[in-house]
């Protein structure tokens, strides 16, 4: 297990700043006496540090004969507390001046400024959670929509690391039938499994890690927003549409073509997932330089997209179409693709341009007049074709949780191509090893420093 210097006791500030409350968090082995020196509790009669676990206390934060403010203190004893340590909670008023002359006091009295994460990395340090839960805390306080909300908090309460847990008991169990025949290796007779139920076991392994990463296409989704390509000609309306879909001035809007050189990006909410909508330079022969360059990104952009919004001038519709068919569509194989007949103010779509492109969905507007935006916001709901979660699906949304899956994939792929090929058990325990090792590695069974470091970096302070 990784160690650190555990000693310090720590604080910080675990609110926002500008709220009417702040909480100022106190964990370590000092924790409770270091409060104590600065609060004076309302009852005279009460010892602060011999009051029970989980009591809120009412009282003064003193500076010698200098009240700063009258406070609600909590206090918690070890291990039943987040961090495992004796801890404090000082819930005092938001004023910045208070928060921190309050800080300062503590470090007067011992206590150490906390460094990002270090809360949350303590309790995965005394075994309050694994690493995994550790890095949905993370998720929970970015949670942007429902359904980053729902699967933060299965992963928090432990949903993914049971469905590894049981990954891991399986191999287990696999490795131990083999490691046990080589230990018997000189009785060639002695078989202790089956080889074909040890196919069937890893076959069914094989089958729960697929299912896994398989999901981080939607788990990436939920969690970073379903990216949205808007392209098309110039002066089509595609930062008009962009305007119109996030309900404010993002883009600016001009009849001069070419306007939009460089991507623009903003998002919106619908049916709880989040939509990232990508505005891109209009799509046209040119010799200017920088709007070469703002095509190309359009052209990328397209290639990063889930779903294209392709935004075509009804008044020329069928010249737009024909003259960009060729260099859009081919780009959008395996993406969702949306043919938006803007300027429909202008001029009423004609009934056969709607099927213009066998399969593609097609939704006439105004983006001017904000009219027929409820359609197209149903149609990119439907088109995100994402599952409708419960609370408890194993959805993958962490980027190291995929890694360490598809490494652990390729591993128990090696073990079936083992088996079928009739190998030697050490070759086979070797591939079973690396695969317990890549699904440790996510709990953080045999995370290393760096690794450690690396996630507990990008928390907030107070967290």
């Amino acid at each position: 297990m990784i160690q650190i210097d555990q000693q310090d006791t720590i604080c910080a500030i675990a609110t926002a700043p500008g709220g009417a409350l702040g909480i100022i968090r106190v964990s370590g082995p000092q924790a409770i006496q270091n409060t104590a020196r600065i609060f004076r509790p309302a009852d005279e009669k009460a010892h602060f540090e011999r009051s029970p676990a989980y009591q809120l206390t009412f009282g003064k934060i003193c500076d010698g004969d200098e009240i700063i403010d009258e406070v609600l203190v909590s206090l918690f004893r070890a291990p039943h507390s987040y961090t495992g340590e004796d801890s404090t909670e000082i819930s005092c008023h938001g004023s910045d001046y208070i928060l921190q002359k309050i800080l300062q006091m503590l470090v007067e009295q011992g206590c150490r400024l906390a460094r990002p994460g270090e809360y949350t990395q303590r309790a995965f340090l005394n075994g309050k959670m694994d690493l995994s839960q550790a890095e949905a805390v993370a998720d929970l306080i970015a949670s942007t929509s429902e359904a980053t909300h729902r699967l933060a908090m299965n992963q928090m309460r432990g949903g993914f690391s049971k469905e590894l847990g049981k990954l891991r008991h399986q191999l287990l169990h696999l490795t131990s039938l083999m490691e046990l025949e080589l230990d018997f290796s000189d009785h060639e007779e002695l078989e202790f499994a089956n080889r074909s139920e040890l196919q069937g076991l890893a076959s069914q392994i094989e089958t729960l890690i697929t299912r896994l990463t398989d999901s981080f296409r939607t788990g990436n989704a939920l969690k970073n927003g379903i990216p949205v390509a808007i392209v098309g000609e110039t002066n089509a309306g595609k930062s008009t549409l962009l305007n119109a879909l996030v309900g404010e001035e993002r883009a600016i809007v001009s009849d001069i073509h070419g306007t939009t050189r460089d991507v623009i990006e903003d998002t919106i909410n619908l049916d709880g997932a989040v939509f990232r909508f990508i505005d891109t330079a209009g799509i046209r022969d040119t010799t200017d330089a920088i709007e070469v360059l703002g095509i190309e990104r359009s052209f990328r952009a397209i290639e990063r997209a889930d779903i294209v919004l392709w935004v075509v001038d009804q008044t020329e519709a069928e010249k737009q179409v024909t003259a960009l068919s060729n260099r859009i569509i081919p780009l959008c194989e395996g993406k969702q693709l949306i043919l938006v007949l803007n300027k429909s103010d202008l001029n009423a779509p004609r009934a056969g341009l709607l099927g213009i492109r066998g399969g593609i969905p097609s939704v006439p507007l105004s983006a001017k007049r904000g009219e027929g935006i409820g359609q197209l916001q149903s149609l990119l709901v439907e088109a995100a074709r994402l599952p409708t979660l419960s609370s408890g699906d194993i959805i993958v949304t962490n980027a190291r949780h995929y890694e360490a899956l598809t490494h652990a994939l390729s591993a128990i792929r090696r073990v079936q191509e083992g088996l079928s090929a009739g190998l030697s058990g050490d070759f086979i325990s070797q591939d079973l090893h690396e695969c317990i090792f890549h699904l440790s590695d996510i709990v953080g069974e045999v995370a290393t420093d760096e690794v450690l470091g690396n996630i507990f970096k990008h928390f907030c302070i107070g967290k």
